[in-house]
């Protein structure tokens, strides 16, 4: 195999992990966001906790195997995103940790008031990350400071453009979305037609956020310039899922509208990885200073023995979680064992 070959390889591994992480850690997000005010009460705030507790952590995985890749494969995007994007990034992963203790802590007292506080520290750790996520891919696709040496040059407050926070709100109401719909495949009786309404309420939101995101990322960014009409198609299927939902939603076949929203989720990144190719971040300064598969890899002996590994463990860590969720497929519902 050659080095561009594995280059190529890799770029489009590390673009089906993050598709895999914002997909299934979108619901997941989403039903932390949604926590306080879907539960009316303990025990339905419960149920909701209960219907992503065997999946949260095993979700997160994704996002380590992606950074992981990128470090191994692309070590000079790696040093890049995660140098640049630090604060961020450190926001992120307080946030993380707060949402973890908050599962295992949460239920651990009766007290009310604990209850209350650990259910909003779930809220703010699926919040924080479903923004900042927006907001990190939205940079991407409108680039950021790098200079000659590889190296980020802006701050903090660059990363908050109007832009990238058009991002963040698009991401966290899908995100939401995905999250209503997936309770409501996952929940009975009064939380299955809350989630149901809620999902329904969320979608035009969901849907004039992408709308300005796309618009404004046509006239206020140079990654659409000179745009095939594969990169046309694939923006036009990841609206036309996003309007399938809605009409899915209206007609109750929330499996569907699930699978669509997914789809929309899909290929949103599909289509962020395929204007960058083959660049992996875009220097505002100088196009020629920007990040690409070429100048930010790793040697072809490293890739080589990556792919190898990747060839015997992917199947497999897909194997379990696969079978995780067959094992945790029904509805958590009046007779369910909390354990959350």
């Amino acid at each position: 195999m050659s080095g561009e070959f594995l280059q190529i390889l890799w770029f489009i591994l590390i673009a089906i992990l993050w598709i895999g992480f914002f997909f299934l850690e979108g619901f997941d997000y989403g039903v932390g966001i949604l926590l306080p005010f879907l539960g009316k009460d303990d025990q339905e705030r419960r149920k909701i906790i209960n219907t992503i507790g065997p999946f949260w952590d095993g979700n997160e995985v994704w996002l380590i195997t992606a950074g992981g890749a990128m470090f191994a494969a692309f070590p000079n995007w790696y040093a890049t995103f995660f140098s640049g994007f630090y604060l961020p990034l450190v926001l992120m992963l307080i946030a993380l940790i707060a949402r973890g203790v908050a599962f295992e802590f949460r239920s651990k007292h009766r007290r009310p008031a604990w209850r209350r506080t650990w259910d909003w520290m779930i809220f703010i750790g699926s919040l924080v990350p479903a923004i900042l996520w927006g907001i990190a891919m939205g940079n991407l696709i409108r680039g950021v400071p790098i200079d000659a040496t590889m190296t980020y040059t802006g701050g903090f407050w660059n990363l908050l453009n109007p832009f990238a926070l058009l991002c963040g709100l698009s991401s966290v109401l899908i995100f939401a979305m995905h999250g209503a719909l997936f309770l409501s495949l996952k929940t009975e009786e009064v939380l299955e037609a809350r989630a149901k309404t809620t999902a329904k309420r969320l979608w035009p939101f969901a849907l004039a956020s992408f709308i300005i995101t796309a618009v404004v990322g046509l006239l206020a960014t140079s990654i659409f310039d000179q745009s095939t009409i594969t990169h046309i198609v694939l923006l036009l299927v990841t609206g036309a899922a996003l309007v399938a939902a809605g009409w899915l939603i209206s007609r109750s076949r929330n499996k569907w509208a699930f699978i669509t929203t997914g789809i929309t989720i899909a290929f949103s990144t599909i289509t962020l990885f395929t204007k960058l190719f083959p660049r992996v971040m875009i220097s505002s300064l100088n196009p020629e200073w920007s990040l690409t598969i070429y100048n930010a890899s790793s040697g072809s002996y490293t890739l080589k023995v990556m792919s190898i590994l990747a060839l015997i463990f992917v199947p497999i860590v897909l194997l379990y979680q696969g079978w995780s969720y067959y094992v945790f497929r029904e509805r958590i519902g009046r007779e369910s064992k909390l354990e959350y």
